[in-house]
């Protein structure tokens, strides 16, 4: 993808611990393809952390909600390495054949 991805995050403070990120694509369907490839990946600890993932337009947006500031680090940190790959295979193939 060129010009790569860029991405907004923010931390909400409350019950738990919340991190919102949102990464554009160059299209929609480069977005679903993101999803499809990162969404399979459950949290390994199932408890005290939760992790939603969807596509609005060409918008992948990914939701933390945690109960530990470690935990949520943890699992931004692993998502961040596996979305790293997700879009250096999508250069490295380039974009969907119709």
């Amino acid at each position: 993808m060129e010009g790569g991805a860029a991405a907004r995050g923010s931390a909400a403070s409350g019950p738990g611990l919340a991190f919102e990120l949102r990464i554009p694509f160059p299209s929609s369907s480069l977005a679903q393809i993101a999803l499809g490839s990162l969404a399979p990946d459950p949290e390994p600890r199932k408890e005290g952390i939760s992790k939603e993932l969807d596509v609005t337009e060409d918008v992948l947006q990914v939701r933390w909600r945690a109960d530990e500031a470690r935990i949520l680090r943890v699992s931004i940190s692993s998502f961040l390495e596996h979305l790293s790959m997700v879009v250096e295979t999508m250069d490295l193939f380039g974009p969907p054949v119709a």
